[in-house]
Parts: C-alpha cells; structure tokens; sequence
C-alpha cells in the first residue's frame, strides 16, 4: 500500500513537472502588449535573422569559385542581367565604368566625371557585403532565397572577376571576403558627412542637407487644370496612350476616344462555354496564363519585363475591336507599343488565344 502511495506522489510530481516545463517553453506575450500575440521563438527569430553586415558579422560559411558562379550565372542570372552584367533596357548594368587606378586608390574616378554619366553597381558599391546579402535574400527576380551559400559565394565571385578585381582562378569564401573587400573600386567613397545621417557621432552636426516649406495655413485644397487637350487635337498625333516612356506613372491618354469617354467592356460569352459566368472565364484565363508561361514576363497587377495584364486591360478597354486586336498580338508578337523589348511570336491553340484576349478586353478580372 505505502509503494502504491510513493508510485502515485511520483506520477503527480512528474506531471506537474512536465507541466511547468511546457509553461516555460510557451513565448510568453510581450510585456508591452499583454494578451496580444507571443514573443519569437529563437527558431524563429534564426529563420528572419539572414542579413549580413559590413563587418560580415552573419555570414555563413561556404565558398565559390568563378569557374561556378559563371555557370550559375548564366542559368539564372544572364536573362536579366545580360552575360557579361550589361543588362538591358529594364536593369541596370552591373559591370562598367571602373578601372584598375580606382582597385588601388578605394574612389572610382568617374563617379566625379560629368561626362561619364553612367553608374553600375561596381562603381558605387562601397561594401562587399552589400552585394552578398542582396544576391543572397532577393536573387533570382522570379526565384528568391533559392541560392544556396555556395552558390552566392559562387555569383559574387563571377561579378568581381568581371570587374576585374579577383582573377579567373578565384575562388571567393567566408575566410577571404574581408580581403576582397579591400579591392572594391569604390571602399573609400561612403561618407557620413551629411544630413541623411544626423548626429555628431556620425561625423556631422546634424544639419539636414535639405530644407522643407511644407504649407501649414490657408493651403490649396484641390488642384486647378492648367491645361487640356482640345478635341479637335486629341488624335493630331496618334493614340497618346501608346506613346508613353516604359516607366513612371502617367500612361496617357487614350486619343482615340472623345474625351470623358465611357468604358465598354468586352464580353467573354464567345469564348467560354454556355452557361459560364465571368468568374469561370476569369479563372480559366489566368490558368491558362500561368500554362502558357505569359506571367514570366508579365506579373497580373504589376509589370515585370513586359506590363502588368491589368495595365494591358485598362489601355484597351472599350475598344470595340480589343478581342481580335489583342489575339493578333498575342500570336504576332512584337514591340514598340510598351517599349523596345519585343515579345516573341506566340504558338498557342486558337482556343486559348481568344480566351486570353477576352479576358484582357474584359478587364483582366480576377477569378
């Protein structure tokens, strides 16, 4: 009976035990916010904590040759950022306008030199762990956080072998980055000697570098049109709308139309099946989107290479002959609308092409 009483006491001692234990392991809520949410656990917190910081302090080990990074480089880097770093229309070049003086001296001279206007990323990149961290938490554009260390170690290598600051054998690693760190071309050209940085233990009094005159009585409430476009010069010079710079955001107006136009929507019933509402049409358009490989270069609601498929809607709106435009374009390809990038000409099924574009003459809804 007493061994029976003595296995019973233990059982409840262990249990409170245990108790008190998964207590203890619970993130307890932040004390300024009680009852609200928990704290991180460490996990957590690690899974979060991948940045990198001048003194390289968060770097994990690895290492990577130039011989590799060329290799990784060309599979999931050239689309974007061309073979040798020149980019394209979209990006800027990363390689250029650095010189073996400016390896030796830590200031890129052309920085200063008004009739070389061009910046790259090795021209006013100051610290190494800038660029790793950035390749290493954002890279590729469509893939990110897909690299391993490895392989970023890999890709920063082939950049500086291209900038001619490590040699073709390189190779680039956790235990020699502080190294290569002192022959980035411009090491010597941050300064806190300026307002964005305030405080005299950063290197300035604090004054801020520019100045505000925000209005704080009797300001305007609304704008005031301070010019128009008369109707009789809307279409003087073609459609406005499809004359406009790749970037920014005033897309124009469509001179095609008289102005204060209403918006006729297209209808999507000659391409979908009896019975099927806009929903079905929207969902079936976008699957058939993601099938055909058109969001590689085109995002839904944003541009990537090419524009958004809702900017696309919304410059075509109410024209009546948007569908069978639009399917023309899909299948022809081509450029000079939304810029110099041209897209390829297009191989799908009849079928899906026409839904496509009834789907963005509709207004590119989503399912």
């Amino acid at each position: 009976m007493s061994s029976c009483r003595e296995a019973l006491i233990a059982l409840v001692l262990a249990g409170s035990t245990l108790g008190a234990f998964a207590q203890a392991a619970k993130p307890a809520a932040p004390a300024e916010f009680p009852g609200i949410g928990r704290s991180a656990t460490p996990k957590e917190v690690q899974a979060w904590d991948i940045d990198v910081r001048p003194d390289f302090k968060g770097l994990p080990k690895g290492a990577g040759t130039v011989a590799r990074g060329q290799d990784v480089w060309e599979s999931k880097c050239a689309s974007c950022h061309g073979i040798f770093g020149e980019s394209n229309e979209v990006f800027s070049p990363i390689v250029g306008g650095t010189t073996a003086k400016d390896i030796e001296t830590g200031r890129v001279a052309r920085l200063t030199d008004e009739s070389f206007p061009g910046r790259t990323t090795l021209m006013k990149l100051s610290s190494l762990s800038t660029l790793w961290d950035y390749i290493n938490r954002a890279m590729p554009w469509t893939n990110p956080k897909t690299l391993t260390p490895d392989e970023v170690y890999a890709v920063t290598a082939f950049i500086l072998n291209l900038g001619g600051i490590v040699p073709d054998d390189f190779t680039l690693s956790d235990a020699n980055i502080a190294q290569v760190q002192q022959r980035l071309p411009n090491r010597n050209g941050k300064t806190t000697d300026h307002g964005l940085w305030p405080g005299r233990t950063l290197g300035n009094g604090g004054k801020p570098d520019v100045l505000a005159a925000a209005c704080m009585s009797n300001c305007a409430t609304e704008a005031k049109v301070a010019s128009l476009l008369p109707d009789h010069a809307r279409n003087a010079h073609g459609n406005l709308a499809e004359q406009q710079r790749l970037v920014g955001a005033q897309l124009g107006a469509d001179t095609t139309r008289p102005s204060g136009a209403t918006r006729r929507m297209s209808t999507l019933a000659a391409v979908t099946a009896p019975g099927a509402g806009p929903a079905a049409a929207a969902a079936k358009a976008v699957a058939l989107a993601r099938q055909h490989n058109c969001l590689a270069c085109h995002g839904l609601d944003n541009k990537v290479v090419g524009p958004g498929m809702s900017e696309i809607a919304r410059r075509y709106a109410g024209r009546d002959d948007a569908v069978d435009y639009l399917a023309k374009k899909i299948v022809a390809g081509g450029s000079g609308v939304w810029g110099p990038i041209p897209m390829p000409e297009q191989s799908l099924p009849a079928a899906d092409v026409n839904a496509l574009a009834a789907w963005l003459a509709g207004g590119a809804k989503r399912p």
